[in-house]
């Protein structure tokens, strides 16, 4: 008997902005279009690879912590996503993701992790010195990326 092919997601990195909300939107209705599940990861910026946001390497409750609160925002993200697109079924269907580190490296990694079929993910758009001085984790992630990148940005400016 033929081994049946596991379906693999899209994947749906999210920073709880109205661009965030944009992306989880498409890809919950592509979603339902392709019968694919959807993965929305959250990844928590690691202290001690962010010089100059911190004086000292932050203590381990600190971190604890820092995921907690992250976590309440995850699902507060998730709840005002869900009630301004209450029609949208597979949004009640999402599987989530809180990890830690630096954005780019870690959605790169949970792509490979989960076998995604596509990265689905907002940006600001950013254009001249901003971006040049900010970078785009969208544009890196575009760059590095094996399987293809959708990015999208919401309606809201």
């Amino acid at each position: 008997m033929a081994e049946k092919k596991s379906k693999r997601p899209l994947l749906v990195p999210v920073d709880f902005s109205s661009h965030s909300e944009a992306a989880l939107v498409q890809a919950c209705e592509w979603s339902e279009c392709m019968k694919l599940p959807v993965t929305v990861l959250h990844v928590v910026h690691d202290p001690s690879e962010m010089p100059g946001y911190y004086q000292q390497v932050a203590k381990k409750k600190q971190l604890v912590r820092m995921e907690d609160v992250a976590m309440e925002m995850f699902d507060e993200f998730l709840g005002a996503v869900k009630k301004n697109h209450p029609d949208l079924k597979s949004l009640h269907k999402v599987e989530t993701m809180l990890v830690i580190g630096l954005p780019v490296t870690r959605i790169l990694q949970v792509a490979e992790k989960i076998k995604a079929s596509m990265v689905v993910m907002g940006s600001q758009g950013r254009t001249g010195l901003e971006h040049m001085l900010l970078g785009s984790k969208a544009e890196q992630v575009v760059r590095l990326c094996p399987i293809p990148v959708t990015i999208v940005k919401s309606e809201q400016q």
